[in-house]
């Protein structure tokens, strides 16, 4: 898995938000393409390689870079296939209707799911969970030949965490505050403690703290996941790289 960018909210300069690019036996899949992500992904595959995008809920910090990535495939000489796109209902809706009628019909194929759905997408077993967020959002984890990527998306605090993180090899957690949630969003969001209470519940074996508000001190957020989580933890930054292999 090569991280793209790991902002959250929107991208800090030189950075990008929620974007994963995630590879096995040749198939790329791209979770969750948030501002600024295509041109991170563009330094490292042209965009009519992506096999295919998922995207964990509508917020524009996870799927707004859709549309120039669509507009990439399509726009050229010799358009790409069809994109296929599996995302919730109606999440990448608005992001999917900023061009003219009709421009990008060709240039995808949406599959919704609903949270909770189990499927397929190219070598990957995908299972879902609905986390709590301020919109619908898919808790996913992402198996294949045995190993495991557990990503949460934007979410509060739920027991349904402790499935989606159990004994995966790789657990990639938003991870928006250090230490406390503010009341407002405590329902919707999670903290880098949080992050790490989990991992170490779920017993991952390495946590990824990502979605870190902009300007945020990442040695903060480290700190507060190792309160509780003793395994490897590294704060993501656009180039991390994570070989399942080697967890």
């Amino acid at each position: 898995m090569r991280v793209l960018g790991g902002c959250g909210a929107w991208p800090a300069a030189g950075q990008a938000c929620s974007g994963y690019l995630v590879e096995h036996d040749g198939f790329l899949l791209l979770l969750d393409p948030g501002y600024a992500v295509l041109p991170r992904l563009l330094e490292l595959a042209p965009a009519e390689r992506i096999d295919a995008v998922l995207v964990s809920h509508g917020h524009p910090d996870h799927c707004a870079d859709l549309h120039p990535l669509l507009r990439a495939r399509t726009l050229r000489d010799e358009p790409a296939p069809p994109l296929p796109i599996h995302s919730p209902p109606d999440a990448v809706a608005r992001i999917l209707a900023l061009d003219r009628p009709g421009m990008l019909d060709d240039a995808y194929q949406l599959y919704h799911f609903a949270p909770g759905d189990r499927f397929t997408i190219g070598p990957f077993n995908i299972s879902t969970w609905l986390l709590p967020h301020f919109v619908p959002n898919a808790g996913m984890r992402l198996t294949a030949e045995g190993r495991t990527l557990a990503y949460t998306g934007d979410t509060g605090p739920s027991p349904a965490l402790l499935d989606l993180a159990r004994d995966a090899d790789v657990y990639l957690a938003e991870a928006t505050f250090p230490e406390q949630v503010p009341p407002e969003s405590a329902e919707h969001l999670s903290s880098a403690r949080q992050a790490g209470e989990n991992a170490a519940d779920a017993n991952v074996e390495h946590l990824l703290l990502t979605h870190l508000q902009p300007g945020s001190d990442r040695s903060l957020a480290l700190r507060a996941a190792r309160r509780a989580f003793g395994g490897t933890i590294t704060v993501v930054r656009p180039g991390t790289t994570i070989d399942l292999d080697d967890t």
